[in-house]
């Protein structure tokens, strides 16, 4: 156990183990917890909506509503684990009956001993969904992490010997955060500030993404994840995916890599003829582009005349013209242009130029690559704003670990929930219930279901929306 870092960060990555003198801090506090041990009522106190998160929401969450049987499952990759009436499948000797896999999963927690005293812990493995269900409701943690299925329980990582502890398998993973889009959000947003104008880049992404992932590579098993404040994850699952080698990872990641340029550097260019994958992503994007990001209720890309100004100046230099053309033409009083019907326009004209458009010819200075390049551009342009903006490093390694679905974010009090992507136009990231509305909604629904029976209900989630 250490120290944790105090941004804002929602994935890690470990190499071996350096937590020599993090045994003797984390045995401190399991005693402190002995003498003063953490518990909380499984029935929550009439609940104050207005607050959406604190540690007494946070411990009955974790004691009512955290879904211990539905991640011990996945996370066991075994048919007889799904049945909630097999949630402790261990013998009398502490074995697992069903499971060679759960055991070996390594979790990290992060925890707050103390208010703004946070403590992260590593290499923490569970031998059956009771002993995971105990630690977490005995340490509340603020955050949890799920990292890599080990060739032996990670919490006896002290007793082997030095390089002995090896990752065997992990679920392919993703992470898109919005903090990667702030030069392009014209909403005013930045960091971690978000509104349902640059949320949108996020289903964006998520439809370019789960489109590559099963078409691409025959991936079936792929879940989305709402980070809780301002991003998204992608767990594939897989078996072939969970045993990909590091090799593979980063090659799949970087399949959907794209150089969108830098501070430095704002140009790039795309290889002509575009990629199949990169066609198929443009022909996703653009019409999003068109309806979230040219609009004045978008960011406004099209929408004044400074606006479009300024990109018609990202134009190549060899169609000036155009530019010069159609800035008089938008400019005019006469002009009642849409901002799609602009895009349109720009485009036509981009064709025209180079001589694929009707009977027209391009310049006879113009070489290859400067047509390609004008050609180009509406691409580069879209994909600049709207194309997935990857943690790569996220997905490269086996060991990385990523927070846990179902988790409540600290800062927003939200909960970690999936996303359908064919319905992400309907999620609501603000809609997203807190702590707080999550216990008023379990204390409505009981007190409009006083019989214990009156209900079919298995688990307390069920209770909630």
């Amino acid at each position: 156990m250490g120290a944790a870092s105090n941004d804002d960060s929602e994935e890690h990555e470990f190499g071996e183990d350096q937590s020599t003198n993090n045994d003797a801090t984390s045995s401190n506090h399991d005693d402190a917890s002995a003498q003063q041990p953490m518990t909380c009522s499984t029935k929550s106190s009439p609940a104050d909506s207005s607050v959406v998160f604190s540690p007494e929401l946070l411990g009955m969450y974790y004691a009512r509503l955290f879904p211990y049987q539905m991640l011990y499952s996945w996370l066991s990759y075994d048919p007889a684990t799904i049945n909630p009436n097999n949630n402790n499948n261990t013998t009398k000797n502490g074995t697992s009956n069903n499971t060679t896999t759960f055991p070996r999963r390594e979790f990290s927690m992060t925890i707050e001993p103390t208010p703004g005293n946070e403590v992260y812990i590593r290499y923490q493995s569970f031998l059956s969904q009771e002993e995971l269900t105990t630690a977490i409701q005995k340490r509340r943690p603020t955050k949890i992490d799920i990292g890599a299925v080990f060739n032996y329980p990670p919490k006896d990582n002290k007793s082997l010997p030095s390089g002995k502890l090896q990752t065997q398998e992990r679920e392919l993973v993703f992470d898109i955060d919005l903090t990667d889009y702030d030069g392009v959000r014209n909403c005013g947003c930045d960091g971690a500030k978000i509104c349902p104008k640059c949320w949108t880049f996020m289903g964006m992404a998520m439809e370019v993404m789960d489109e590559g992932l099963r078409n691409d590579f025959g991936f079936e098993h792929v879940a989305w994840f709402y980070s809780g404040r301002r991003g998204v994850h992608c767990w594939v699952c897989d078996d072939g995916a969970r045993k990909l080698t590091n090799e593979a990872r980063s090659a799949v990641a970087t399949y959907f890599e794209v150089n969108l340029g830098s501070d430095k550097n704002k140009n790039f260019n795309l290889s002509s003829p575009l990629h199949p994958t990169l066609s198929r992503a443009y022909d996703i994007l653009e019409p999003r582009f068109v309806e979230s990001v040219l609009p004045e209720e978008g960011h406004g890309l099209l929408s004044t005349r400074a606006s479009w100004t300024k990109l018609l100046m990202t134009l190549p230099k060899q169609a000036n013209s155009v530019a010069a053309k159609l800035e008089e033409k938008w400019g005019s009083k006469r002009d009642t242009t849409t901002p799609e019907e602009k895009w349109d326009e720009l485009k036509t004209a981009l064709l025209t130029f180079i001589g694929k458009s009707g009977n027209s010819k391009a310049p006879k200075n113009l070489s290859n690559a400067d047509r390609s390049r004008v050609e180009s551009w509406p691409v580069e342009t879209v994909f600049k704003y709207v194309y997935p903006r990857l943690d790569i490093n996220v997905s490269k390694m086996q060991n990385h670990l990523l927070k846990s679905p179902f988790c409540v974010h600290p800062k927003t009090g939200r909960v970690c929930v999936p996303i359908e992507v064919s319905n992400f136009a309907s999620f609501d990231p603000f809609q997203v219930p807190t702590l707080g509305q999550l216990m008023k909604e379990l204390d409505d629904f009981e007190a409009a279901n006083k019989s214990e029976n009156a209900t079919d209900v298995t688990f307390d989630w069920q209770k909630t929306s």
